[in-house]
């Protein structure tokens, strides 16, 4: 991938604050939502702009005394007859998450509330009970920390096509950003990481040893992974020989003994089948497995955990409200949720997402879009300058650009405590594109 768009959403609502306007922004990422190889890249694209135009639709068409209730009427329409065991639940849900976060924003500028304080005084009306009976009573605004997280652990994301050293690079960027594991780790002194597996065990375990010893050259002993399946295994069975392969390395066991979960291992449409149990409990044995490609809409966590997963993926993506839910669901049955990336790009989809992280207190969240794009370079200067200004502790200026500053492995989140959805600094709306004037690029 050279290039992705990005859509972005301004929403304005009348409350008994006083009108507010709110953003959001997502990446029109290709071959997630819907892994249909037979399906080309505008495609793809254009089947999320579709889903964002019903979304913005239905929410315009209705009236509602609670964000809540506006939220759970659009995402009951756009999702009304998307069975959880069908591919496109999370590309119909992808549309309502991006007009939510927009109305999410809208409502707490207009209250002159942060995110979090917006959570903590219940200011949007959740009603958990509405999606999950089994909740009752249960509260988010009870169950969040007395105060958002000051601090976030970045999980640096390492793909199957990325360097893992600095002499593997060929035809450098060179745009002062680190462009190999090894250089992000000394740079941004990181501690916790996301391997990517592609179910080839013999490829698969020639790259945990190579990452295993980058570890070791880096003098990064104190380090953390998960590994994301991809929902590249046909089965537990053949996961479960991999890792048992790896323990019988010289080294294999101790890099194990690193390992604090397995995500998505298998394909969303064989992962939430009754015959998955058996192998989902032996793999369990070596670290929880979660869902997140499996996480189509609001019944899949349920199943999920009936299953014997250990928790759920959060990406604002899926829908911000719905992950507030899912905490209830852990909380009463046990589980957790895990901080997900899905190539977020500052400012909005990025600050939101932190923000997101930060009232969940998850601890450390995925961040891989910051590693391949270039900073704030794909916004005006107007609008990457105001984000610096606004967010200092969380933008540097680097080389031209603005980037993500990133200190002894974690992001810094105060400023994101500032009315509205998680960013204070300007949105340079005019200097996007129009919907009706914008077509996607064949490059």
């Amino acid at each position: 991938m050279t290039q992705a768009p990005m859509m972005t959403a301004r929403a304005e609502i009348d409350t008994d604050a006083g009108p507010g306007t709110g953003f959001s922004a997502e990446l029109l990422v290709p071959k997630w939502f819907e892994k249909n190889p037979a399906s080309d890249l505008r495609a793809d694209a254009e089947g999320l702009v579709q889903s964002a135009r019903k979304a913005a639709e239905v929410a315009r068409a209705r009236t509602a005394s609670t964000v809540f209730e506006l939220w759970w009427r659009t995402y009951s329409e756009c999702l009304s007859g998307v069975s959880v065991d069908a591919p496109g639940g999370l590309r119909a849900g992808f549309g309502v998450a991006l007009v939510e976060r927009a109305i999410l924003d809208a409502a707490c500028r207009a209250a002159e509330m942060s995110f979090f304080e917006a959570l903590k005084s219940d200011l949007f009306a959740l009603r958990p009970a509405a999606l999950y009976p089994e909740l009752g009573d249960w509260s988010p605004a009870q169950s969040l920390p007395a105060s958002p997280a000051a601090r976030i652990a970045v999980r640096h994301t390492i793909g199957l096509v990325d360097a893992l050293r600095a002499s593997e690079v060929r035809d450098r960027v060179d745009d002062g950003l680190p462009e190999a594991l090894d250089e992000d780790i000394r740079r941004y002194g990181l501690r916790y990481f996301k391997l990517k597996l592609s179910g080839d065990l013999q490829a698969d375990l020639e790259r945990t040893l190579e990452f295993a010893a980058v570890l070791r050259e880096t003098e990064t002993q104190a380090a953390q992974f998960t590994v994301d399946g991809n929902e590249q295994f046909e089965d537990p069975a053949a996961l479960l020989a991999f890792f048992e392969t790896l323990d019988r390395e010289p080294g294999g066991r101790q890099l194990l003994e690193k390992l604090l979960y397995i995500e998505q291992p298998l394909h969303r449409a064989r992962s939430l089948k009754h015959g998955v149990a058996a192998g989902l409990a032996a793999l369990s044995e070596i670290a929880p497995v979660i869902i997140d490609e499996s996480d189509h809409g609001i019944e899949a966590f349920p199943r999920a955990l009936d299953l014997g997963y250990g928790g759920v993926s959060v990406k604002n993506c899926k829908g911000v409200l719905r992950a507030l839910m899912q905490r209830g669901l852990c909380e009463r049955r046990g589980g957790f949720q895990s901080g997900e990336d899905l190539t977020n790009l500052g400012v909005l989809a990025l600050q939101q997402d932190l923000a997101t992280m930060a009232a969940l207190d998850l601890g450390h969240v995925e961040r891989n879009g910051h590693h391949y794009f270039a900073g704030l370079g794909h916004l005006s200067r107007i609008e990457a300058s105001a984000a610096l200004e606004a967010h200092p502790d969380l933008w540097e200026s680097n080389a031209g650009t603005v980037s993500l500053a990133i200190s002894d492995g974690e992001l810094q989140l105060d400023s994101i405590q500032t009315p509205g959805f998680g960013y204070a600094g300007l949105i340079d709306w005019e200097a996007r594109t129009p919907l009706e004037d914008w077509h996607f690029s064949e490059r």
